[in-house]
């Protein structure tokens, strides 16, 4: 009998435990520390970065739809790699956050996904949207979990995923603190956001930014000063989401409420 180096490996690791990972041959094993991270980033030429303003976001889906199309994520599937969620704030204070199928249709009904209520807009003290993806971190904490070296970074800063190689273990999405990692239902493998950087390497935007009629989508490169993001991202106010765990994303929101999670 024969077994597949995915299956043998998933008998390896899924089975055992972290603590045991050690054991396993070296030649399998590719871990980035921090530091080597970052060298390989100031090595390039190049660093990608992504500039969204939550001020110009409409809550259309026209994003998430083209995203789906362009990366080969089944259209009516409950996952996508990149979402917008609606926040309502009331006079309470109380957050109400939802993203019926990760906004793919945008947002057509006052009533809340998951919650089941509506909002009365009488109480409503002030809505927005805010749209996410992969943070593209500079210590992206998936790439040091990922026991194979499926999960890797390149050296503009974008992190991808090898699927001959991943053996769907799981490591990596539960790593992301950002929640930007599933399964992708046809190849059982982990995905994710990868900035379209098959497109990128073209000279070409992401699907997500063409798609975006009202200009909240912007891709840039940080050691480009000229970039039109890049000059906003160092001039002006922005901020990036749980900046406490240290990964550095580079994900950085123009008018993000203090109330986003």
């Amino acid at each position: 009998m024969t077994i597949s180096r995915r299956n043998l490996l998933k008998k390896t690791l899924v089975g055992t435990a972290v603590a045991a990972l050690p054991a396993l041959p070296l030649g399998a094993i590719k871990f980035l520390s921090p530091a080597e991270a970052k060298a390989a980033v100031s090595e390039s030429k190049t660093r990608y970065a992504f500039l969204v303003d939550t001020n110009k976001c409409v809550g259309c889906g026209f994003c998430v739809k083209a995203c789906k199309k362009e990366n080969d994520v089944p259209y009516d599937s409950p996952v996508t790699r990149t979402w917008v969620e609606r926040y309502l704030i009331t006079k309470d204070g109380k957050s109400h956050i939802d993203s019926p199928k990760g906004a793919r249709d945008g947002f057509t009904s006052q009533l809340q996904e998951n919650q089941h209520e509506t909002v009365d807009p009488k109480e409503i003290d002030k809505a927005f949207f805010v749209p996410k993806l992969c943070n593209q971190c500079e210590s992206p904490a998936c790439v040091q979990v990922c026991p194979v070296g499926a999960t890797y970074q390149t050296n503009d800063g974008v992190v991808l995923i090898d699927r001959t190689w991943c053996i769907g273990c799981g490591y990596c999405i539960m790593a992301c603190p950002y929640g930007v990692r599933y399964f992708h239902p046809k190849y059982k493998v982990a995905d994710k956001c990868t900035f379209c950087y098959h497109r990128l390497a073209k000279g070409l935007k992401t699907a997500c930014v063409d798609a975006c009629s009202f200009g909240a989508r912007q891709v840039c490169d940080l050691k480009n000063p000229e970039d039109p993001a890049t000059k906003i991202i160092l001039t002006e106010r922005v901020a990036v989401l749980k900046d406490e765990y240290g990964t550095k994303p580079h994900v950085f929101y123009l008018g993000l409420d203090r109330n986003v999670r």
